[in-house]
């Protein structure tokens, strides 16, 4: 006969009330990141280059934090629906409303008025849509994450591995705040530039609700067997950043970004080929 495990016991096994307010503590992190990026935003207009790159590195950082949040509660057994919820309208704030306006403001809005009259005349307006846009893209791909069960890109990996189905919305906005942070916080001056840029936004939340797949590093563990090489690399990413921040963030961003069109393109051709061989 099976005895039944003393309550005291189980009690010891549930984490204690207080310890669900660790995770839910990161992300407040995240939405304070978020704000302080938004009022940087607005100053911006009349505080200088160094409001934006303040602004494009607070939401650099809401990476971090958010990427902390989700580890921290399943690391403390402390995951819970309240969270998942909070984390949810964390992102929302911070990489949506907070890059959207950021792109606008650093992109569109201070063009100067002499050059290219006709043509900023145009661009600034569209630009503010398509800011809207990819804050839209931005909130369809969490809702979409957060009612998935078990989701399948269209450019299926290995099966060992874990993809997430369209590019997260925390590495979209990582997108446009390196390019900012690439420049220190200096804004765009031709409206021609201003074109580039705006198809960079549509291409990014494009990528977002598309289904193609998108590494999501859930295998890098700090508790395998030989956890000393991850430590090593982890490290070395640490002081790179540090030192070359402007250069090594637009390599990891536009990198990670690439991947997702690289791996879409070789599965069609892969596709493709194997049909014609058929």
């Amino acid at each position: 006969m099976q005895v039944p495990e003393p309550e005291y016991a189980v009690a010891r096994q549930r984490p204690s009330r207080g310890m669900y307010v660790l995770p839910s503590a990161f992300t407040a992190g995240n939405i304070a990141f978020g704000f302080y990026a938004m009022t940087q935003s607005v100053q911006g207009i009349n505080g200088g280059d160094a409001c934006f790159d303040r602004a494009a590195m607070a939401i650099g950082f809401a990476v971090l934090f958010d990427g902390l949040d989700g580890r921290v509660a399943r690391m403390t057994n402390t995951t819970s629906d309240f969270g998942k919820e909070l984390d949810s309208l964390a992102d929302v704030v911070t990489f949506g409303v907070a890059p959207a306006l950021l792109a606008y403001v650093w992109g569109f809005r201070m063009l100067p008025l002499d050059l290219y009259p006709y043509l900023r005349e145009r661009i600034v307006p569209l630009g503010l849509v398509i800011c809207f846009l990819f804050l839209i893209c931005g909130a369809c791909r969490l809702a979409r994450f957060n009612i998935s069960v078990n989701p399948q890109p269209r450019n299926p990996g290995r099966a060992d591995r874990k993809y997430f189905v369209g590019m997260p919305i925390p590495a979209g906005a990582g997108v446009l705040c390196s390019v900012i942070h690439y420049f220190n916080g200096s804004p765009i001056h031709n409206p021609l530039i201003s074109v580039v840029w705006l198809l960079l936004i549509m291409g990014t939340g494009f990528l977002m609700v598309s289904s193609w797949r998108f590494w999501s590093g859930k295998e890098i563990s700090l508790g395998d067997r030989h956890p000393f090489r991850t430590v090593i690399l982890l490290a070395a990413l640490i002081a790179v950043l540090a030192f070359f921040s402007e250069i090594a963030l637009i390599v990891l961003a536009l990198g990670y970004l690439v991947s997702g069109v690289i791996a879409r393109l070789a599965y069609s051709w892969g596709r493709e080929h194997r049909r014609i061989a058929a």
